[in-house]
C-alpha cells in the first residue's frame, strides 16, 4: 500500500447523491483494508451520510455540487471531507423538543472525538468550505 492514498468524488447536490455519497466511501475503505465488521465503516458511513445531507440540506440551492474527498495518510490517519461551495459555515440550530433535524454536526463531532480524531471546517480553495474529519486509521476489525 503507497504511503498516501486520496480518492474524489463529486456529486450534484440532490438526494439520491447521499446514497451513491456513501456507498462510495465504503468501496474505498474496503478497498483500503477496513474490514467490512469494522466498527469503524459503520461509523463513518454515518459521518458520510450527515456530511453529505448537510451539503444537499442546507445550501439553499446555492451548491450545485458536493464533492467527497478521502485521504488516507501513511498507516495513521484517514480524513473525510465534504465539500460544497455555499459561504456560510455549518452552524449548531438550536435544539426543540419537535425539531426532527439540526443534530447532524453534533453527532459527527461526537462519534469522531469518541474514536480519538477531530472535526474541523476550513475554507475551500474555490470558494464554499469543506467539514473534514479526521480519525486514527484501524484497518483491522474493531468489533
Amino acid at each position: 500500500m503507497a504511503d498516501n492514498q486520496e480518492v474524489t468524488l463529486t456529486l450534484p447536490s440532490e438526494p439520491a447523491s447521499v446514497t451513491t455519497a456513501r456507498r462510495h466511501v465504503t468501496d474505498v475503505l474496503l478497498s483500503w483494508g477496513l474490514s467490512e465488521r469494522a466498527e469503524t465503516l459503520d461509523m463513518l458511513r454515518l459521518i458520510v451520510s450527515e456530511l453529505a445531507t448537510n451539503a444537499v440540506q442546507h445550501t439553499c440551492g446555492q451548491s450545485p455540487s458536493f464533492t467527497v474527498d478521502l485521504r488516507l495518510e501513511g498507516t495513521e490517519r484517514l480524513r473525510l471531507g465534504v465539500t460544497d461551495s455555499h459561504p456560510r459555515r455549518p452552524r449548531r440550530l438550536p435544539a426543540a423538543v419537535q425539531q426532527d433535524n439540526g443534530r447532524g454536526l453534533v453527532i459527527v463531532r461526537s462519534l469522531t472525538a469518541e474514536s480519538g480524531g477531530r472535526m474541523a471546517v476550513t475554507p475551500a480553495r474555490h470558494g464554499g468550505k469543506t467539514v473534514w474529519v479526521e480519525l486514527p486509521w484501524q484497518p483491522l476489525p474493531t468489533g
